[in-house]
């Protein structure tokens, strides 16, 4: 499920890739859920959340699940968090998407209780991979 703070092209590139259930926010009807709200879905219905959002859901960078919405969760499908400067454009999402996606496929599309965060900064671009809630 892709966040409607990102591009609704990021889930067409999803299903060419061959994730056919992927959808977006606004295609399910829930633009403007809160995301206290949205996360109880996501759960409920085994969604792994694409979002910019990252604060939001595993919490300050320094303190991943505090307060993150993810971290409540027992067990989820994943979160993925694509990191970029304010105002990312399309081509920047759909680069930091693309490089999410093909570390997913590496990983046997597997990410539960995982989070895949994708950061560009003015320089490189990382990738980093950890667990939450943390064991």
């Amino acid at each position: 499920m892709v966040d409607e703070c990102l591009s609704q092209q990021l889930t067409i590139r999803a299903r060419e890739r061959g994730h056919e259930e992927s959808s977006h926010i606004v295609w399910l009807g829930l633009a403007g859920t809160k995301d206290w709200d949205l996360i109880k879905r996501v759960a409920a219905e085994d969604w792994t959340l694409v979002t910019k959002n990252s604060y939001d859901f595993r919490g300050p960078a320094d303190a991943p699940g505090t307060p993150g919405l993810h971290a409540a969760q027992a067990i989820h499908a994943g979160l993925v968090c694509l990191n970029g400067p304010p105002g990312m454009n399309l081509a920047l999402q759909e680069e930091l998407f693309d490089l999410a996606m093909d570390k997913i496929a590496a990983l046997g599309n597997d990410l539960v209780n995982q989070v895949l965060e994708v950061t560009a900064d003015e320089e490189n671009i990382t990738i980093d991979r950890y667990m939450l809630p943390k064991p």
